[in-house]
């Protein structure tokens, strides 16, 4: 593991000999949306060299905190505030406050600056709207378990993701509130492994899973959903109607920077007006702004604010205690739900 990160590293921070500036940023949204932000950025600003790695939300954190003492990383760029906060406590970012800050919050703001949300990312029920009809779909997160899809569930392995994460805090704090304990979460989460035919590595191998029938529902976020629809994926989606996780996606200064001016300036430039209205029309991010005239607001962002239920949400409880659930999840529930219908 350790060469493979020194080799990574060594592949994004060696210099391109063109004289311009490096940023490093470390992110999990994914490279057309990293490829779009690259581009328009250095069209923007000549002078700096983007360079991204992309890689899910718990591998960037255990990422940063492999690489502390020597930080390589400049600017960490996506993400529930949740996993944020886990390295908060390991001191792996460093105060810094975009000129766009006073646009969002007051939800996914750290009051101590040192993480702003760019983004809101709901969670949804995802199907391949080819081989299910849309009045067949799940419509809440229950319906998941009905009998008819059992063995047709995938599921992105939550351990990385922390989309999956935010889905599991949701069922588990729902069983607080209802029961004052875990497990009748765990029971639901034991059942839905039942219903699993795979947990996928990333988000590609889910794509071409459910795109190949392989798996028939899932459940994952709104924007990955919507750009394989626009690449031709026959994938359709519900928004749970008891209510869904929407994650503050936010961005970060990395502490011990070594280029921390010029990501300085990406940061400014993603929550810019511009970029979350690009990113809006290109690759459907719902922006955390509330101050983007109607022009610049996609016809799909007005709908999804209509139709979307928020869930309620401890973000604070789930960076306190979502690591001991998903270690608890990874070690007794996961793989024992054949046993179940056995």
């Amino acid at each position: 593991m350790r060469c493979r990160l020194a080799f990574l590293t060594l592949v994004l921070l060696t210099a391109c000999g063109d004289g311009r500036t490096p940023v490093v940023v470390y992110s999990p949204h994914g490279r057309d949306q990293l490829i779009l932000l690259e581009h328009e950025f250095e069209r923007l600003h000549p002078g700096i060299d983007v360079r991204w790695l992309d890689m899910g939300s718990q591998e960037i954190l255990d990422r940063l905190r492999f690489e502390r003492v020597n930080p390589q990383a400049d600017v960490w760029f996506g993400g529930p505030t949740s996993i944020f906060d886990r390295g908060i406590q390991d001191s792996l970012l460093q105060p810094y406050r975009p000129d766009w800050a006073g646009a969002v919050g007051p939800s996914g703001v750290n009051p101590d600056e040192l993480y702003y949300p760019v983004y809101q990312t709901p969670a949804v029920i995802a199907y391949n709207s080819d081989a299910v009809p849309a009045d067949s779909a799940p419509k809440d997160w229950d319906d998941v378990l009905e009998p008819k899809w059992h063995d047709k569930v995938l599921i992105r392995d939550p351990m990385a993701s922390g989309t999956m994460r935010a889905i599991w805090g949701l069922i588990i704090q729902r069983s607080l509130r209802e029961t004052g304990d875990t497990t009748a979460a765990m029971h639901w989460l034991r059942r839905l492994d039942a219903q699993t035919t795979a947990y996928t590595l990333n988000p590609a191998v889910l794509d071409e899973k459910l795109a190949r029938r392989e798996g028939l529902v899932t459940l994952w976020d709104l924007p990955d959903i919507l750009i394989s629809q626009g690449k031709g994926l026959p994938f359709g989606y519900t928004f749970p109607s008891s209510g869904t996780a929407v994650i503050d996606d936010a961005i970060g200064l990395v502490r011990g920077a070594r280029h921390a001016d010029s990501a300085r300036v990406f940061i400014d430039y993603v929550g810019s007006k511009e970029a979350v209205a690009l990113t809006a029309a290109k690759v459907f991010r719902l922006p955390a702004r509330h101050d983007l005239p109607p022009e610049m607001v996609p016809a799909w962002v007005t709908e999804v604010e209509r139709t979307m239920v928020a869930a309620p949400m401890d973000w604070g409880q789930l960076a306190r205690d979502g690591n001991a659930w998903m270690s608890y999840w990874d070690q007794h529930v996961r793989n024992t739900g054949a046993r179940m219908t056995q």
